[in-house]
């Protein structure tokens, strides 16, 4: 990974100027994940070993929709826990050094709580705590919000294995 995908600027900076902290391409160079299975486009506040905010524009021609559900598509609330530990994903793995040779995996889901539908149009804004940071192992808090509402939130746990 190049040092341009390493955050550098405060959140705040970020926020003044719109620009994302990680881009899509960034985001590649940290996360294993690739289409259709990346869910995250973009990351706009940062703030190392602590916190991570990140966008899903979520779109019509997402793949998951022509089964879930036909004529009332629905994101699968599974596949927005999953986003959650994406972005906790970019912000954990921007600190392993050796990251090319690990993946990080769940180990738990808790609490996990689906309050109301994504759908196609939404933007998801997605908001990582770091609750237990340890070198092998992480506890995540997340929530999805959609317009301001809460949409799905859960505590998540990961472990750092090698690939």
């Amino acid at each position: 990974m190049t040092d341009s995908a390493i955050p550098t600027h405060s959140a705040e900076t970020k926020k003044e100027t719109g620009k994302p902290v990680l881009d899509i391409a960034q985001i590649q160079a940290i996360l294993p994940h690739r289409y259709p299975f990346l869910l995250i486009d973009r990351v706009i506040e940062i703030e190392r070993k602590k916190r991570i905010v990140a966008i899903k524009n979520v779109t019509a021609n997402e793949p998951f929709f022509q089964g879930h559900f036909p004529g009332y598509p629905i994101v699968p609330g599974v596949l927005m826990v999953e986003a959650m530990a994406q972005a906790g994903g970019a912000l954990l793995l921007t600190e392993v050094p050796d990251r090319d040779h690990k993946l990080m995996v769940f180990t738990g889901i808790e609490r996990a709580k689906f309050r109301r539908p994504i759908v196609p149009g939404d933007q998801v804004r997605i908001e990582v705590e770091v609750i237990i940071w340890r070198t092998s192992a992480v506890k995540l808090r997340g929530m999805a919000y959609v317009d301001g509402k809460l949409a799905c939130e859960a505590v998540i746990s990961c472990a750092l294995v090698n690939r």
